[in-house]
């Protein structure tokens, strides 16, 4: 948790009470749903929490803002990031129930209200009911694209445009080639001194529609 005060010393006695609530939580049900690698999860704040909150760097989501997180897992970016901005909606999906369970068990203990959940594939979401898509799921950026274009919408209320903000590592190149005059990166190592934020970047695509 120090490691979150290190770099966000104004969050409020609210959010810090949430923060800090997350290691018990996950530790606990980490031992019934492997959602965090056994060997990580004392790592949590920093590979987890800290490297979700680096989409908050990037950009302040304007009160009101939807936001998806496709591919969740047990929480991640979503949780952290609901957290952080709570006057902004967030739909956390995944494929997989169990993962899921654990981050709306989670997400109710902690008290958030600003959360909801679906078990669902991306491409089966209709509507375009988001201004974001965030992901810290291993889905290329090409696939991102095709599956969440659709969930979109034109109404731009946020200073980046309407799009996808991933959470991405190692060589990025091939990866953001068809797609170059889209995309914005940032590198995370300039945000955090941590040498495991050193080939993590935060990427940014636009969704024109």
């Amino acid at each position: 948790m120090d490691i979150l005060l290190k770099y966000y010393p104004s969050l409020s006695a609210e959010q810090q009470r949430q923060y800090c609530s997350l290691y018990e939580l996950y530790s606990d049900w980490n031992e019934k749903i492997n959602v965090i690698s056994r060997k990580d999860i004392s790592n949590l704040y920093e590979h987890h929490v800290l490297h979700s909150l680096a989409i908050s760097e990037v950009i302040h989501f304007t009160p009101g803002s939807c936001v998806l997180d496709l591919g969740c897992g047990g929480g991640f970016p979503g949780i952290p990031l609901a957290i952080m901005f709570p006057e902004v909606s967030f739909h956390l999906v995944d494929s997989i129930g169990k993962k899921l369970k654990v981050a709306e068990a989670v997400s109710t203990a902690i008290g958030l209200k600003n959360v909801r959940f679906t078990h669902s594939r991306g491409e089966d979401l209709k509507g375009r009911d988001y201004d974001f898509v965030v992901s810290r799921a291993a889905m290329s950026l090409t696939d991102l694209v095709r599956c969440s274009r659709k969930n979109i919408r034109k109404d731009q209320h946020n200073v980046l445009p309407n799009g996808i903000i991933a959470l991405k590592g190692g060589e990025l190149a091939a990866e953001m080639n068809s797609m170059k005059s889209l995309c914005t990166t940032w590198d995370i190592k300039d945000f955090y001194d941590e040498d495991y934020f050193d080939q993590k970047k935060v990427v940014h695509v636009t969704i024109k529609n």
